[in-house]
C-alpha cells in the first residue's frame, strides 16, 4: 500500500459490490479492490446492482452516481433496506450539494469525485467514524467544478442550450461558448 493509504484492517466480511456504467473503470478497480482484500462483484447498471443485493446484500459498496439506466441513489436505497450497516461510498463525475447529502441521509459514508484512485476509496470504506478524511491530493479547480456543474445541468436539461442558460441564469451565447469549450483541469 502507499503511504498515502491509511494502515486497516478488513473485517471478516469482505464482500464488496461495484456499480459503474464505465466498464474500463469498473474492471480496474475491482481488479485493485481485490488486491486489497475486497472479495468483489461487480455491476454495470442500476438493474444489475439490485440483483447483486438481493441475492447477497454486501458488507461495502462502490456506487456511481449515473448510471445508464437511472440513479446510483436507488441502489444505495436498496443496499441500506437490506443490510443497514453496510458501509457505501459514492462516485461520480458530477458531483453536487443536493446529491451528496441524499447519498448520505440513505448511509453512504463518503462522497468521491472522479477519478478517484483505489486507495482513496479503500480509505473511504474502511475510514473509521471519528476518522477525518484527509483532503484530496489533487482537488478540482474553481473552474473544473463550474465546468462540471454547467455540464451536470446541460444533461439534465436533455442538452438544450436554451434551458440551460434560463436555469443557470446566464447568457445563451455565454454558455455555448463555454460548453464548446474542453474541460478545464
Amino acid at each position: 500500500m502507499t503511504d498515502k493509504t491509511v494502515e486497516l484492517q478488513l473485517p471478516a466480511d469482505k464482500s464488496l459490490i461495484i456499480v459503474d456504467d464505465d466498464k474500463s473503470f469498473l474492471t480496474r478497480l475491482g481488479r485493485a479492490l481485490e488486491l486489497r482484500g475486497f472479495e468483489v462483484r461487480m455491476a454495470s447498471s442500476v438493474a444489475e446492482g439490485r440483483d447483486l443485493i438481493r441475492k447477497q446484500a454486501p458488507a461495502f459498496a462502490v456506487v456511481d452516481m449515473r448510471l445508464e439506466d437511472g440513479n446510483g441513489l436507488d441502489v444505495i436505497e436498496e443496499l441500506s433496506r437490506a443490510r443497514p450497516e453496510a458501509r457505501v461510498v459514492v462516485l461520480t463525475g458530477y458531483g453536487n450539494i443536493a446529491t451528496a447529502v441524499s447519498a448520505v441521509k440513505l448511509g453512504a459514508v463518503d462522497y468521491l469525485s472522479k477519478p478517484a484512485d483505489a486507495d482513496d476509496v479503500c480509505n473511504a470504506l474502511l475510514a473509521l467514524a471519528d476518522h477525518k478524511a484527509q483532503p484530496p491530493e489533487n482537488p478540482m479547480s474553481a473552474d473544473r467544478v463550474r465546468w462540471e456543474h454547467i455540464q451536470r445541468v446541460f444533461e439534465l436539461c436533455e442538452r438544450n442550450v436554451s434551458e440551460t442558460a434560463r436555469r443557470l441564469n446566464m447568457h445563451r451565447r455565454t454558455l455555448q461558448r463555454i460548453l464548446a469549450k474542453r474541460a478545464p483541469k
